[in-house]
């Protein structure tokens, strides 16, 4: 009766690739979706300019988790993904930074970190609720 099957190494010598596989769909870290979340930089990635080489000409994107999307419908059912809640449940602890690194080797006093209350982006329908006003009030005046 013969043995186990031979052990396949398919993969010999691709040490090169790796790199590549590792860094495929590489995101941006949490420190810098700390540093978009910021008001003066959330408004110039809200609205951004047309850009053909994004995903929906780069007019649909997610601050928290930053990703193009095709749609609003497409953001909107982001909104509700697991994803996108699991990531703002991890940018509700403020990112490490040197100073608290300092603290922990016993360079000034220990506190813990900061939680913040992170809120869903507003979507494009929702940000302009004076416009669904006059609308309405435009309805009703025929």
């Amino acid at each position: 009766m013969p043995g186990p099957y031979r052990r396949k190494k398919t993969h010999f010598g691709d040490t090169h690739l790796k790199r590549g596989w590792c860094t495929k769909r590489r995101t941006k870290d949490l420190d810098e979706i700390d540093k978009d979340i910021q008001p003066e930089n959330a408004e110039k990635l809200l609205k951004q300019e047309v850009d053909f080489d994004r995903p929906g000409l780069a007019q649909f994107y997610c601050i928290h988790c930053a990703r193009y999307f095709i749609n609003s419908t497409a953001l909107s059912d982001h909104f509700k993904t697991k994803v996108h809640k699991r990531r703002l449940k991890a940018l509700e602890l403020e990112p490490y930074s040197i100073e608290e690194s300092e603290r922990a080797a016993g360079k000034g006093n220990w506190k813990t970190a900061d939680k913040r209350k992170i809120e869903t982006q507003p979507s494009k329908d929702e940000e302009s609720p004076n416009k669904r006003k006059k609308e309405s009030v435009d309805e009703d005046s025929l």
